[in-house]
């Protein structure tokens, strides 16, 4: 047995050097000009820099701020290098990883690269915002965000409730003559296995550590596939993770470009060594995707898409409602899954509101994400931009009201659009039933707390809702009857790897964060043991 540790302890040391010789090697100039903006630039070591590559193929990934640079190429993976990764991911699994290591081993390698990250978090931002758009200072924060999911399912790890816990209950059987106990009854957590996990463009480090996290704690391998439009934050995160020890095939990233992702994500769903698949994305792929998944029975959990209600009552504080409206509503220009996007004001207040909303709004600095002082960057894409403005112009066709912004700012570049406030906005206006996106707060009137809430829940989507009172009765019974999987009362963003995050209706199921995100990771098997014969 101590043999036997001591060969797994080499293996793992020959990786790490291995690993770290790699990094340091690499020939700088071979690198995208993304390079000479970092203080680590071994960091896009798995770019298109010669010796790291599965393929001669590459595709570009651009900066939403100037859609004429190129961040940099990236491999192309195709679904039979997905189909590779998968073989190595359980081979990895069943050798040495699952049952070869133990919770505090598991543990220790996710702190050794929380700290890593935290040792370039500045450079992890600066990828981030130069592939994503978002300000330099929203990335950085995401950094100290993604850091916490890791150290957090660190220490889940070794809980009872993680893998290798359980539970034991007292018995029900007995010996029918004396009424004497027989047995024991035992429940065993263990790691589900081969997890596949697609994160989205807009939140592209979080989401990665929000799911391998516990996915890696709870002892189960895992496979990124990053968006296509925010791979290389996934990659640098993929270098660190190496350099902290993870060993081969426990954590892999795959990098489809936009042709091959329907495929690679068919491949997830089809094969069976893959036990569970996590999604972060559009209500329609998820669907897609578990449909796929329907004939190998797979394990799902899927983060879909939102359409959150904000509802401002009477009795609100209104400078508190409205800098948590702007923190909701405007956060990476509005593209995120749990952003503000119908707001409902009470009639008594809804002038007030609305002017003191719009005067914030126009504070805020829109420009590149990398230049000091902005608060707003690009949209993903000038597609993006044009949806928008699509439904901002059908909204006011419709009879909206234009309070602010409602064009794209064409001054910036293509892929900006002006933070924007209409108000008398219809309920049967696709701005208002359906996620939109963009810098863009549609808001209309209610009257009573019955009338809030139907709007509200008026919708297929079910994932976050917020809203403002200073009524401790309403603040319970109102959230109770709101139907989504998260609440924010007096407050635009609530997210925190200690919460369960996730959906409800459309938007999906499963949670994220918490002790309930590592247990989507976990099976739970029965053992009844009678040793009394």
């Amino acid at each position: 047995m101590v043999a036997k540790i001591l060969r797994r302890m080499m293996f793992f040391e020959i990786l790490r050097f291995r690993r770290t010789f790699l990094v340091r090697a690499f020939s700088m100039s071979s690198l995208s000009p993304l390079a000479s903006l970092l203080k680590n630039p071994s960091l896009l070591v798995k770019l298109d820099d010669g010796h790291l590559q599965s393929s001669e193929s590459t595709f570009a990934v651009y900066n939403p701020a100037d859609p004429n640079v190129i961040v940099g190429n990236v491999p192309i993976m195709a679904r039979e290098d997905c189909s590779r990764a998968i073989q190595d991911s359980h081979v990895a699994l069943t050798t040495h990883w699952r049952d070869g290591t133990t919770a505090a081993h598991r543990a220790e390698l996710l702190r050794a690269w929380a700290a890593l990250i935290h040792d370039n978090a500045d450079d992890m931002a600066t990828i981030m915002t130069m592939e994503s758009g978002k300000p330099w200072k929203e990335s950085r924060g995401e950094t100290d965000y993604a850091i916490s999911f890791l150290e957090y399912y660190a220490s889940e790890a070794i809980r009872p409730s993680g893998a290798g816990g359980g539970f034991l209950t007292p018995t029900p059987f007995f010996d029918p003559g004396s009424g004497a106990p027989r047995g024991q009854v035992l429940a065993m957590h263990q790691a589900v296995g081969v997890t596949a996990l697609i994160t989205p463009w807009n939140f592209p480090i979080a989401m990665i550590t929000r799911k391998v996290g516990p996915a890696l704690a709870a002892g189960c391998t895992a496979i990124v596939k990053p968006s296509e439009l925010t791979p290389i934050t996934a990659l640098a995160l993929q270098v660190l993770a190496d350099e902290a020890g993870i060993p081969q095939g426990v954590l892999q990233t795959i990098t489809p470009d936009t042709e091959n992702t329907a495929s690679v994500g068919e491949e997830f769903c089809r094969n069976p060594l893959v036990q569970k698949l996590s999604f972060t994305g559009s209500t329609a792929i998820g669907k897609m995707l578990m449909a796929q998944s329907s004939n190998t029975v797979k394990r799902l959990s899927l983060e879909l898409g939102g359409n959150a209600p904000f509802v401002v009552f009477a009795d609100a504080d209104l400078d508190q409602a409205v800098t948590a409206a702007v923190a909701s509503k405007y956060r990476h220009a509005g593209q995120t899954c749990v952003c503000a996007d119908r707001f409902l004001v009470h009639a008594s207040v809804h002038d007030i509101f609305v002017g003191k909303l719009k005067r914030c709004v126009q504070e805020l600095t829109v420009g590149p994400g990398m230049e000091e002082g902005t608060t707003l960057g690009p949209l993903i894409s000038r597609d993006a931009v044009a949806s928008v403005d699509e439904k901002v112009q059908e909204a006011i066709n419709e009879g909206a009201e234009l309070v602010l912004g409602g064009s794209p700012l064409k001054r910036k570049g293509p892929s900006y659009y002006d933070p924007t406030i209409l108000t008398n906005v219809s309920s049967d206006s696709r701005i208002w039933k359906t996620e939109t996106f963009g810098p863009v707060a549609p808001i209309r009137p209610f009257e009573s707390d019955e009338e809030a809430l139907a709007i509200a829940n008026d919708s297929n989507a079910g994932l976050a809702a917020y809203f403002c009172s200073r009524d401790l009765s309403r603040a319970f019974q109102f959230s109770k009857r709101l139907e989504c999987g998260i609440v924010g009362i007096n407050e635009g963003i609530i997210s925190h790897c200690v919460a369960p995050f996730g959906g409800i209706k459309a938007s999906g199921f499963g949670r994220e964060g918490s002790p309930l995100g590592i247990a989507e990771y976990l099976e739970t098997k029965y053992v009844f043991l009678n040793f009394n014969a």
